[in-house]
């Protein structure tokens, strides 16, 4: 049977780092935007301890870049063939997951993509697309864990969190709520063929 996330309560570490995605992701903070530590010290309250952990983190994810003597800073929208070769990977790694998925998602496993679905809908129709890509995001990653766990998901991270760098996908709210459903209704009829067509789809 396919694994199911616990609930995490968030550590002050994780909520800062949410923050500074959210930042990162809606171009509050645009690429080259250089972090300084004792400010991000100060707005959250924080020694610079913790924060210089919150900037390894994100720049493991990819969305901030660190050069010797220069600090770290926004990471830079990919080069086109980069971005290129960045969605093949990532494709890839989540067509392997939806064949690894199929016939073994239970009713709780849609139910709770359904509910994920629902918030994306929610997100779209307040204009939120700060939100609509983290819930975007959320999405593949609850299949990406069904899949594989933590170590799938680890392999995955970077290369989604990279791409939200140039992310300007979302025409309309049905187009993109419909693009995932049709991964999900997919995966429902356990047919991993059409999932992995609308992953293509869905992935661009």
């Amino acid at each position: 049977m396919a694994a199911t996330k616990p609930t995490k309560i968030l550590s002050v570490k994780d909520q800062i780092a949410e923050q500074l995605r959210s930042d990162i992701i809606s171009g509050e903070m645009p690429p080259q935007t250089k972090l300084n530590e004792k400010e991000l010290a100060e707005r959250f309250g924080l020694s610079r301890g913790p924060i210089r952990d919150v900037i390894l983190q994100l720049t493991k994810e990819g969305l901030l870049i660190s050069r010797n003597n220069c600090g770290a800073s926004v990471n830079s929208v990919l080069d086109p063939k980069l971005q290129k070769l960045m969605i093949k990977l990532r494709r890839s790694i989540e067509e392997y997951a939806v064949t690894e998925l199929n016939g073994s998602l239970n009713e709780q496993h849609f139910a709770d993509l359904e509910d994920i679905l629902a918030s994306l809908q929610d997100a779209l129709e307040r204009e939120d697309y700060t939100e609509v890509t983290k819930i975007d995001i959320s999405f593949h990653q609850y299949l990406i864990y069904q899949a594989g766990g933590e170590e799938l998901v680890n392999i995955w991270y970077p290369y989604v969190m990279r791409m939200r760098l140039n992310y300007k996908r979302i025409t309309s709210s049905s187009e993109c709520v419909n693009e995932h459903r049709a991964i999900l209704e997919a995966l429902k009829a356990q047919d991993s063929a059409t999932a992995i067509k609308a992953i293509k789809h869905n992935i661009k």
